[in-house]
């Protein structure tokens, strides 16, 4: 609750979330509209803060989004860390926001198969509720 209110002071939108609460501590992964802002608000709020580079995929329509995307990266050899799908859909399309072993080479792939990539702009300029 507390992280959902810094944010909105300084109107920052949650595009993802992942909350993993243990005995001691929980960790709240979150992908953000605007990631500099937040980590600002969250440190001077005396949170724990840090940051990782994700890749994010616009899903291709269809039953078989999924599949494709894994794929295409299986036949690349890269291997996930973990993924989150968007809350909001940019451009009109289900997005994935994925953590690869190797972004460079998850990029290169998932252009050699036509897969569209987000960045931080198009998620920072997308404004649909």
């Amino acid at each position: 609750m507390r992280l959902t209110q810094i944010l909105g002071t300084v109107d920052t939108r949650i595009l993802a979330v992942s909350v993993v609460h243990s005995v001691d501590c929980a960790i709240c992964r979150m992908i953000l509209d605007d990631p500099d802002k937040a980590y600002d608000a969250l440190r001077d709020a005396r949170f724990t803060v840090s940051e990782v580079e994700l890749l994010v995929v616009s899903l291709p329509h269809g039953k078989r989004a999924l599949l494709h995307t894994w794929a295409a990266l299986l036949g690349g050899e890269v291997n996930i860390h973990y993924t989150y799908p968007l809350l909001v859909h940019p451009r009109g399309a289900a997005a994935l926001a994925v953590f690869p072993d190797n972004i460079d080479l998850a990029v290169t792939v998932l252009r050699e198969h036509n897969f569209e990539l987000l960045d931080q702009e198009d998620l920072r300029d997308f404004r649909g509720e």
